[in-house]
């Protein structure tokens, strides 16, 4: 049985700011969210038992029975008298002696509330975070993240060499599905599609429109965000793309729009890979560099393919190998479709999986979904019953795959979190034994030219040493790259007490966090 919802309006003005006062009481940790046990300790000051509280506080303690027809007919809503909560009027008193005494006001308000889990990131130690403090798994690997593993990143120069830093908005953001391809393959248009409309920003032709990353987001309003812009905004998760410089920045934007599908992810489009002789063009910033950075923050990565362009260019396989360690994200769309007859789509659906399996090194087979994702089709005059009913079942596939992923962030979250944490200490172990490695006075530089020279050897004595799976370790080349640029004699030795604090949360914290909340999509 479904009660009609009651108007906001119904409830006097002066109750209404009584409701929000209680709110931030039962929100005990300042997130903005009251859990199940923030609830429950809430309304036992109601001394109701279980049963009761299963009904509207008030109406209960009024004596009414909660059904449709009360709420439709015999309630006076207006006249409700406030529930009875006991020792909450000294708690409301005591809060607000605080808020006037304790925190600055602003033009007669108090300061909008800052979540408490943000403020862990901007402490200056590593405290320790109460338990009771931890109200989410979100909020349990952000304290997970600050004392455990943050530490070990910032004394090896992990952000340097793998990945930055996280912040608050990194462990918050909302799902991202990123999407590749050539040029006019109909990234844009598959946006606009899955939408039902335009966005800020968006441009569709047969020519190279995309020239920038283009970040579509929920917003209150229509606009377009630059690049430089959207990198310093503490609450988006883009302020890592600032180490690709103004060059890349001056070709990336956020476009932000309200729309319930961006309410539950956001959507990264790419420029059109080059190919033929405009990749003789060099880009002026590293494009594989901020693609890699992009797959690790992503939950699903699209590849789209065109019929008519099945070809993998240079750039493209070096866009597909910097996708290395996020394989199980990819799908691969063939889009466009209709274009072609059922005969020909076979043999375009065998070309692709052949040039596909040249470019992915895995044994697998890749999920391919077929179709025209475009709201118009060009070939209208094709009447083929087997060819439509196969394009509404892949798309039908494909859209439950992308409403999916918010219910599998969670644990898309858990998955990323452990894969940071174990790159984290593979990287204390390589670092710490190129220091061990260097002379303690005479010789450095050219002990150190040798180690740099000889790292793939370097990398097997660690594997060996350590007893660390191979497939784990970061690519050679990058850290030979990065390596030049440092004085390994500077760097530190290892620190057995962080590697045990790593091997524990990881062995029994994250465990014990996903026994004590559930997944909150579920």
């Amino acid at each position: 049985m479904e009660a009609s919802p009651i108007p906001i309006g119904s409830c006097p003005k002066e109750h209404q700011q009584i409701y929000k006062d209680w709110f931030n009481i039962a929100d005990s940790d300042g997130d903005g969210r009251v859990t199940g046990n923030d609830a429950t300790k809430f309304f036992a000051m109601s001394k109701l038992s279980r049963q009761e509280l299963k009904q509207l506080v008030s109406l209960a303690q009024t004596g009414h029975e909660i059904t449709s027809d009360v709420l439709k007919n015999s309630v006076d809503v207006e006249n409700i008298s406030l529930p009875l909560l006991e020792g909450l009027d000294a708690l409301t008193a005591k809060r607000k002696d605080l808020t006037i005494n304790g925190e600055p006001r602003m033009n007669g308000s108090s300061q909008p509330q800052v979540p408490t889990s943000a403020k862990w990131f901007t402490s200056k130690s590593a405290r320790k975070t109460p338990a009771n403090a931890v109200t989410s798994i979100v909020d349990g690997l952000k304290r997970l993240y600050i004392e455990k593993l943050k530490p070990l990143e910032v004394a090896y120069q992990f952000n340097d060499f793998v990945s930055p830093l996280l912040t608050n908005s990194d462990f918050d953001a909302k799902p991202m599905v990123m999407l590749l391809g050539q040029y006019s393959t109909g990234k844009t248009t598959f946006i606009k599609h899955l939408l039902q409309c335009d966005y800020p920003g968006a441009h569709i032709g047969p020519e190279p429109t995309t020239d920038r990353f283009v970040v579509v987001m929920s917003g209150p309003d229509k606009r377009s965000i630059p690049g430089n812009t959207v990198a310093v905004q503490a609450d988006l998760p883009f302020g890592g793309l600032t180490t690709f410089g103004g060059a890349f920045l001056s070709k990336f934007e956020c476009s932000q729009m309200p729309h319930p599908l961006l309410d539950q992810i956001t959507f990264v489009d790419t420029p059109g890979v080059l190919s033929g002789e405009k990749q003789r063009t060099q880009r002026s910033y590293d494009f594989t560099g901020v693609i890699s950075w992009f797959a690790a923050k992503c939950d699903l990565i699209l590849l789209l393919f065109d019929p008519h362009k099945l070809d993998i260019s240079d750039e493209f396989k070096r866009v597909i190998s910097s996708l290395r360690g996020n394989d199980d994200k990819i799908r691969v769309v063939l889009n466009k479709a209709h274009q072609v007859d059922t005969q020909q789509l076979m043999r375009v659906y065998g070309a692709l999986m052949w040039s596909l399996g040249k470019v992915l090194n895995t044994p697998e087979v890749v999920r391919v979904y077929i179709g025209s994702f475009n709201d118009k089709l060009i070939n209208e005059g094709v009447n083929d019953p087997l060819g439509q009913d196969l394009f509404d079942k892949e798309q039908d596939d494909l859209i439950k795959d992308l409403l999916d992923i918010p219910r599998q962030a969670c644990d898309r979250r858990i998955n990323e979190f452990v894969k940071r944490a174990r790159a984290a200490k593979i990287h204390a172990y390589i670092i710490s034994h190129l220091k061990k490695e260097m002379p303690s006075m005479m010789g450095k530089a050219k002990a150190q030219q040798r180690l740099v020279d000889n790292l793939e050897d370097e990398f097997g004595k660690v594997q060996r040493e350590f007893h660390l799976p191979a497939g784990d370790f970061p690519g050679v080349e990058h850290y030979r790259e990065v390596l030049n640029s440092y004085s390994i004699d500077k760097f530190e030795k290892l620190k057995p007490k962080m590697i045990q604090a790593l091997d524990d949360m990881l062995g029994y914290e994250i465990p014990e966090l996903l026994k004590n909340f559930r997944n909150p999509y579920e």
